[in-house]
């Protein structure tokens, strides 16, 4: 299934003022970006409307600001420089998003200019979709262009209202993001294996549900492995559980096993008696688990019937760590999964957001994947089946 909305491609920009939703949501210290994934991801789309001959006028939220005013250390400030020293362009930042500042910086703009505007959370409205929020983000742009694919989940400001009052396209990373994920279900090449990792059930039902119609095999591994561990009877001392969903988890390993798909589990375990950043492991059979200790990272032996069962694939899917990565001890589920992926140059790799990203680039092994999304929430949403408020609101093609 091709992308179903208007790109950038189809519309003249030539001389327009083109407002773009971009996702510079990017880690920063000290007033400097740390990861310019996210920014460097916009930088094709930019560059085009740039060679277009477009004014381009960029916004975006960072981090959770409260939203009634602005917070510096969440200023925007710092992306709109590492654009400007990424791609050589004329990057001017706008310390105002909706006020008269912001207008006036917009009106002076000369073809192949590009304005970032100051974080559209710092006024609360931006999150209710208010309607004169998107009525004054509206009025800088003549096209409005959604390429924040990690936020177009959102039914927000500054993601779907200019859509109502602009013709409103997608940029060439929306379209890519939602084409790759949408391809891997519809024609995956075989085996298809999928790896889901975090730490509830809860929160992935959905996705391990759709997963089960099309994977061949389904791997899982952090926090939501103990809660089918009880699903299977088995004790798992003070590990993360979930006992509301014990039944749901039964119910998603009797689907995989009517459907012919192979679903693994841990076989071992590391587990340590507290959760910080100074406690030991120990590694116990899945059955096994003592009373005091609590599941941290999957074993030695469950690592290698991952890596095994990943080294056959065609496609891989990958969302969510093995454990507690960001503690190094109980690293090693997570690290050798993605050793395992990095190491199958057969496979079709795709990386679903959020905290895979970032063991990925943990393990500096990013440009060994196929594709790494830009979005946690928006990227499982679209494995889920369900549609991006942000996508729904562009022009059909």
């Amino acid at each position: 299934m091709a992308f179903t909305k208007k790109t950038v491609k189809d519309v003249d920009v030539d001389g327009k003022r083109v407002l773009m939703r971009v996702d510079f949501n990017v880690p920063l210290a000290d007033g400097v970006v740390t990861d310019d994934t996210r920014i460097k991801a916009a930088i094709p789309t930019i560059q085009y409307l740039v060679d277009h001959g477009a004014k381009v006028v960029l916004m975006s939220h960072l981090g959770r600001p409260k939203g009634d005013g602005v917070e510096p250390e969440l200023s925007l400030k710092p992306a709109a420089e590492k654009l400007a020293e990424l791609t050589g362009l004329d990057v001017t930042f706008v310390p105002d998003t909706y006020g008269q500042e912001a207008a006036d910086a917009v009106a002076a703009m000369e073809p192949g200019q590009v304005v970032v505007l100051e974080n559209v959370r710092f006024d609360k409205r931006e999150k209710k979709n208010d309607p004169e929020i998107a009525d004054r983000l509206a009025a800088l742009g003549d096209i409005f262009v959604l390429d924040a694919f990690g936020t177009a989940h959102r039914a927000q400001g500054s993601v779907v209202g200019p859509a109502a009052k602009l013709p409103a396209v997608a940029g060439f990373l929306l379209e890519k993001e939602v084409d790759t994920l949408t391809n891997i279900f519809e024609a995956p090449e075989r085996p298809f294996v999928a790896i889901v990792g975090g730490s509830k059930v809860s929160s992935k039902i959905g996705v391990l549900d759709h997963l089960l119609d099309s994977v061949d095999t389904l791997i899982i591994g952090g926090g939501m492995a103990y809660t089918f561990f009880l699903a299977k009877g088995y004790t798992v001392g003070t590990s993360l559980q979930e006992p509301d969903w014990v039944d749901r988890a039964r119910e998603m390993m009797e689907k995989a096993e009517k459907n012919g798909v192979k679903l693994l589990l841990p076989v071992d375990n590391v587990v340590a008696d507290h959760f910080g950043p100074d406690a030991v492991g120990v590694v116990v059979k899945s059955n096994a688990i003592p009373d005091d200790m609590m599941g941290m990272d999957i074993g030695p032996e469950t690592a290698q019937l991952y890596a095994d069962a990943i080294a056959g694939a065609k496609t891989v899917f990958w969302n969510g760590p093995m454990g507690v990565f960001e503690f190094d001890q109980f690293s090693d589920g997570t690290k050798a999964v993605a050793e395992a992926v990095a190491a199958n140059e057969d496979c079709t790799s795709i990386i679903g957001g959020g905290d895979s990203v970032a063991a990925v680039n943990k393990f500096d092994l990013a440009d060994k994947m196929s594709w790494i999304s830009t979005g946690g929430g928006a990227s499982m949403e679209l494995v889920e089946g369900k549609a991006l408020p942000g996508v729904e609101a562009l022009l059909d093609a």
